[in-house]
C-alpha cells in the first residue's frame, strides 16, 4: 500500500525563491519542535513613534491566531496587546498543543469555528491555501519580500514570519584555546579541510570535537534533506530531484549529492562526542557541551540559540555557522553558503471569516511589517530574523546575527524540500539505524529510495 503524503505538491505550484542580498527567505524544513518553556531574552521597545495608519472602522472586531511556535506565545500576546491599544482590535492567540498544526486547523475547519490567522509550516500552507486560504497578492507587504513568497498556482496566500537557518554552529573562542590561534571560520572551504581541522583538534585534546543529535527530526529533516536542497541550491531544483527520485528516474546508488551527503556525514560521525553511544545522546547536553568547550562544533540551526544560552552562552559570545561541506570543490555553493529560509508563514482563513475580520488580520500583518512597533516586536520581543527588506532592526543572539548577516550578504541558499509529514520519522529512523553503526551506506539508501517510491 503506498503511503500518502499529507501534503501533496502539485506541478502547478510554482515559488518564487531567488536569492537576494536585501531579502529573507522562505520555508526549508520543519524546525525543532517548539520548546513552550524556553525563555527569550526581551529587548526593551519604543513606542513613542508611530505612524502607521489605522482603520478606525475596525475597532472591537475580535479575531483569532492559531500559533505552532509555541516558544514565541507569550511574545505573540504582547504583539497582540500592543496592536489593539493602537488599533482597538482585540487577537486571541491560540497554541497548537497536542496536535500537529495541520491536523489541529483541519479540526477546526471540521468543527466550523478555524482561526483568522495560523502560523503554519509551508508544507501546511501549500496543502490547505486553495481550498482554505485568502489570496493575499495584492497586499503590500509582499514587495517587501517580493523574491521569498510561496505561491500555489500563481498566487500567494501566506506572509513569511521569519527565518531561521541550519549548518554546523562554532564556538570560536573555545577553537581559539584549543589551538591557541585564531580562527577564521572561512578558511575552511572544503570537507576534506574541515575533517583536517577536526583531526587538529582531536590531536590538541578535543578527542571528539563534535556533537550530532539522535533525533529523528534533525536526522531526517535537518540532515537529510540535504540530498534535495543542494541539488542546485533551489527550491525548484530540490522538487525536480524529489520528483525524479519518486519515479525511479534517479539511481540513488549513484546519485552523487546522496553519496557526498554521506560521506560528509560519515565526518561528523566520526568526531561525534557521543560516537560510542549515538542513540544515547542528550540534547540539552550537547549544547552545555559547545558552552563549555568539550565540544567545538555542534550541527543544528538558530533555534538552538536557548539551549546555548541556558547553557551559560552570552549574547556577545562568537558563535556562528559553518556550511554542511559536502565535498572537495571549494568553488560548489554547498561549501560557501549555509541553507537558511522562513521557516513559518501566516494563512487568512478565506473560508469563514466575515470580510471585517480579514480586513482586521490584514491591518495586523501590515502593522508587523511597516509600523514602528510591529518592526521592533518582530525581533526584540519575538526575538526572530525579519524576512523584511524594510525592518532596520538585528536579532540580538550570535546565531541569529551570524545568518542575518549571511543572507545580506548572499552568503545563504534557500533551497527549500517540500516533503510529506512522516518524512522525518520515517527517514529519520533509517538515519538513526545508519549513526548507530546497524545498516550501511547501501541499506540507508535503499531505504530513502524505497520510502519515495511509495509515495503518490
Amino acid at each position: 500500500m503506498k503511503r500518502k503524503a499529507a501534503a501533496c505538491v502539485s506541478m502547478g505550484l510554482s515559488f518564487v525563491l531567488v536569492a537576494s542580498v536585501l531579502s529573507g527567505c522562505r520555508f526549508g524544513f520543519a524546525s525543532d519542535p517548539d520548546d513552550p518553556n524556553q525563555e527569550v531574552v526581551e529587548e526593551p521597545i519604543d513606542t513613542s513613534t508611530d505612524t502607521f495608519q489605522y482603520d478606525s472602522s475596525l475597532n472591537g472586531t475580535k479575531i483569532t491566531l492559531l500559533n505552532s511556535k509555541a516558544e514565541i506565545q507569550v511574545a505573540l500576546e504582547k504583539m497582540g496587546a500592543e496592536y489593539e491599544k493602537k488599533s482597538g482590535v482585540h487577537i486571541e492567540v491560540m497554541p497548537v498543543t497536542d496536535d500537529s498544526p495541520y491536523t489541529k486547523l483541519v479540526s477546526l475547519y471540521n468543527s466550523g469555528n478555524p482561526p483568522t490567522m495560523s502560523i503554519l509550516d509551508t508544507t501546511d500552507v501549500i496543502a490547505l491555501a486553495e481550498e482554505k486560504g485568502e489570496d493575499l497578492s495584492q497586499e503590500a507587504w509582499t514587495k517587501e519580500a517580493e523574491d521569498y513568497l510561496t505561491k500555489v498556482n500563481g498566487k500567494v496566500y501566506s506572509l513569511p514570519l521569519c527565518i531561521e537557518g541550519r549548518g554546523i554552529i562554532y564556538n570560536k573562542a573555545v577553537i581559539e584555546s584549543t589551538l591557541g590561534e585564531t580562527f577564521d571560520p572561512e578558511s575552511i572551504t572544503t570537507l576534506s579541510e574541515f575533517s583536517a581541522f577536526l583531526e587538529r583538534l582531536s590531536a590538541a585534546g578535543m578527542e571528539r570535537p563534535l556533537s550530532l543529535a539522535k533525533e529523528d527530526w534533525s536526522l531526517g529533516a535537518h540532515h537529510l534533506q540535504y540530498i534535495y536542497e543542494t541539488y542546485d541550491g533551489t527550491s525548484e531544483g530540490a522538487q525536480n530531484v524529489i520528483e525524479q527520485i519518486k519515479s525511479g528516474g534517479i539511481d540513488f546508488s549513484s546519485y552523487n549529492r546522496a553519496n557526498e551527503f554521506i560521506d560528509a556525514f560519515d565526518v561528523l560521525k566520526a568526531y561525534n562526542v557521543s560516537r560510542k553511544d549515538p542513540l544515547g545522546a542528550d540534547y540539552d547536553e550537547m549544547a552545555i557541551d559547545l558552552a563549555d568547550g568539550k565540544t567545538a562544533f555542534w550541527f543544528n540551526g538558530n533555534w538552538a540559540w536557548p539551549n546555548l544560552a541556558e547553557a551559560g552562552a552570552k549574547a556577545q559570545d562568537e558563535y556562528g555557522f559553518l556550511p554542511y561541506f559536502l565535498n572537495d570543490d571549494s568553488a560548489d555553493f554547498v561549501n560557501q553558503k549555509i541553507q537558511a529560509s522562513p521557516s513559518k508563514q501566516v494563512m487568512l482563513d478565506g473560508q469563514i471569516a466575515s470580510e471585517k475580520e480579514k480586513a482586521a488580520a490584514k491591518e495586523f500583518l501590515n502593522w508587523i511589517v511597516y509600523s514602528e512597533i510591529g518592526q521592533q516586536m518582530l525581533v526584540k520581543t519575538c526575538n526572530l530574523i525579519p524576512p523584511f527588506q524594510n525592518n532596520p532592526y538585528e536579532p540580538n543572539d550570535p546565531l541569529s546575527r551570524d545568518i542575518y548577516v549571511k543572507v545580506h550578504e548572499n552568503k545563504a541558499f534557500q533551497a527549500s524540500a517540500i516533503v510529506p509529514n512522516d518524512h522525518w520519522s520515517v527517514l529519520g529512523a533509517a538515519m538513526q539505524k545508519y549513526l548507530a553503526g546497524r545498516s550501511d551506506r547501501q541499506e540507508l539508501l535503499a531505504s530513502i529510495q524505497d520510502y519515495w517510491a511509495q509515495q503518490e
